[in-house]
Parts: C-alpha cells; structure tokens; sequence
C-alpha cells in the first residue's frame, strides 16, 4: 500500500510534465499555421498553375535539353507577360474612361448622343428605350443631381473593386513565381505526393492523385481559360469597333464568364448602342462578332472541361460552381476536386457492393 501511495505523486507530476508539453507542442504548431496562413492562398493558386502547365514545361524542358531553372523562368516569364500586359492594359483604358467620365462631370460638358428615330419603331422596348434616353440627353444635368448620391455609392463600390482587382493581379504574379518555384522542384514533389497518398491509401490513394491532376487542368482550361479567351476577344472586338468604355466592358464579361454567368449580358446594351448610333448593316456585322464571342463558351467549355476526364464533366462542372460559391475563385478548383474524389469514391462503394451475377451452369 505505501509503495502504490509513494507512486501517487510521480504518475501526477508525469501527467503534468506531459500535458505542459503537448500544450506547448499545440501552441507551437499553431503559430505555425497563423504565420504560413497568409500565404496558403497564393502557394495554392502556385500548385494549381504548375499541374495545369506541367505538360508545357515538360516539352519546353526537352527543348532547353534538361536545363530545369531555364525552362522554369521562361515559363514564369511567360505567364507574368500574358498576366500583366492584359492587366495593364484593361487598367489604363478603365483609369483612362473613368477620368473622362469625371471631368465630363465636373465641367458639365457630359453629353450623351441623342436616339435615332428609328429606334421607337423597335418592337416591345424601342419606345420606353427611346423616350428614356432622350430624357437622359436633354435633362442630363437634372438626373445626375437627382441620383448623385447613388452615383457617388456606385463610384465608391466601383472603385473598390479595381482596387481588390489590383491586388489580386499582385497575388497572381507571386504565385506565377511560386509555380515556377514548384516547375523546378517537379520530380521531388511529385515523389513526395505519390509517397504520401500511398501511405495514407494505398495504390487507390495514388490514382486519385492523378484524379485530381486532370481535375485542376481540366477546370483550369474550361473555366479560366475560356473566361480569359472571352475577355481578350471580346475587348479586342469593343476596342476595334470604337465602343466607348471598351475596357469595362470587357472586364464586365471576364467577371461573368468566372462566375459562369453568360456573356450575352454584356452584349445586349452594347448591341442597343451600336444600332442606335451606326448604320444598320456595321451595327448587325459587329452585333453578330460580338454574340459568337459571347457564346463560344458553349462549345469550348464542354470540350475543355470533359477531355480526357476520369468523371463526368457535370460533376467537374457542379463541384466547380458550388466551390466557388462557398469559397471564391479558389473554390472553382478545391470544389471540383472534393466533389470529383467524393463521385469516385461513392463509384467504388457501389462497385464493391453489387453482388456477382454470374453462376455457374448446372452440370
């Protein structure tokens, strides 16, 4: 009995010793994290970027005859290009708009072009459109000191979202560099993920790694791509055909085709404008540019996004939005990803459980 009550008091100090430890130890890892937190989006948008241009680093590295670091800053340097000078130049033609549009304002020279007849004789909307506008260029000044506080809300949101744009072109072009970072290291990484999935799952765990590599290329190219493809062709479209504010317009259709919503939104009062203010046969020829521009996701996305696929594209497809919805642009490929290992996963369950139907024939 006294040497069980003598052992009391170690057990206790031990427990203690060890708590204080596994405290500090929880402590410690999470500052860790608080500390890698901010940098957790950009290192994913990294290793999203370099499994989507894998395949083009791994011809461009034949070329450059196994020379790692070189293929790895030509393809960093090329993704920085094609980031920046869009981006600079959507930025310039929308500082550009804006400040005409506010020294329009302030010296009171702000003039909208007035209707053609013609566009009352527009069946359903041509005489609400054409008495609107006609309103808007003969009492302009009136309108605008009668909504200017909601003018002033508009340019304060308007402004915040070229100012989230802009930083958001920031942590673009430091994942550029991170994916170039992961470009160079790509065998040990590769290594090392296939070691980990096979310790946690097996060789099932290994194919869902490659699940999930086609998954990224595959939202990558039907979702950012075609949305980026849209937007340069249709601000090339705007641009050559003189339509005011091309910039924001284009950038008006980047934004939809990344939350898939259509394009066609954009083109509609573009089209009011061209055939209220150009002859009709230039009107209806920029009018039909722009609609298959508009509408080209319909046939690029499904062939991007199902290629070559281990899963229907529907699920990609669902997985992609319903992502985005809970976590932003991110969740476009995290959403996929999750929904697309959850379709498989439920496959191989329903593929265990049906029973074998073949039996033997009788003797």
């Amino acid at each position: 009995m006294k040497a069980i009550h003598e052992s009391e008091p170690y057990d206790e100090k031990k427990i203690i010793d060890r708590s204080i430890r596994l405290l500090l130890l929880i402590v410690l890892l999470a500052w860790c994290v608080m500390i890698i937190l901010p940098f957790v989006v950009p290192v994913l948008w990294g290793i999203i970027l370099a499994i989507t241009i894998f395949p083009i680093y791994n011809k461009l590295l034949k070329l450059m005859k196994g020379k790692k670091a070189l293929a790895s800053i030509i393809i960093a340097g090329i993704l920085l290009a094609l980031l920046i000078v869009p981006s600079v130049w959507l930025i310039s033609r929308i500082v550009e708009g804006t400040g005409v549009f506010i020294d329009a304002l302030r010296e009171n020279t702000l003039k909208i072009p007035p209707p053609k007849p013609s566009v009352a004789d527009w069946p359903i909307i041509g005489d609400p459109l054409y008495n609107g506008w006609l309103l808007l260029t003969t009492n302009l000044e009136a309108i605008i000191l009668k909504y200017s506080d909601q003018i002033i809300k508009f340019s304060d949101k308007f402004l915040g979202i070229i100012g989230n744009f802009a930083s958001s072109i920031l942590m673009m072009m430091l994942s550029i560099i991170i994916s170039g970072i992961f470009l160079f290291s790509s065998e040990k990484s590769e290594k090392s993920t296939h070691s980990f999935a096979f310790r946690i799952g097996g060789k099932q765990a290994v194919e869902f790694v490659t699940l999930i590599t086609i998954t990224i290329r595959n939202v990558a190219k039907g979702i950012l791509g075609v949305a980026f493809i849209q937007f340069v062709l249709m601000g090339a479209a705007l641009v050559i055909a003189d339509v005011p504010f091309a910039g924001l317009w284009a950038l008006a259709v980047l934004l939809l085709a990344m939350v898939q919503m259509p394009a066609i939104i954009v083109v509609i009062p573009v089209a009011v404008y061209l055939f209220s203010t150009r002859e009709p046969l230039p009107a209806a020829l920029w009018t039909l540019v722009l609609v298959l521009v508009g509408m080209s996701d319909n046939v690029l996305k499904p062939w991007l996004m199902g290629k070559g696929a281990p899963v229907p594209m529907l699920v990609i497809f669902l997985g992609a939005i319903g992502g985005m919805i809970m976590s932003g642009f991110i969740g476009l490929f995290t959403g996929a990803i999750i929904l697309s290992l959850g379709y498989k996963l439920v496959m191989i369950w329903f593929r265990g459980d049906v029973p074998d139907q073949q039996t033997k024939s009788p003797a």
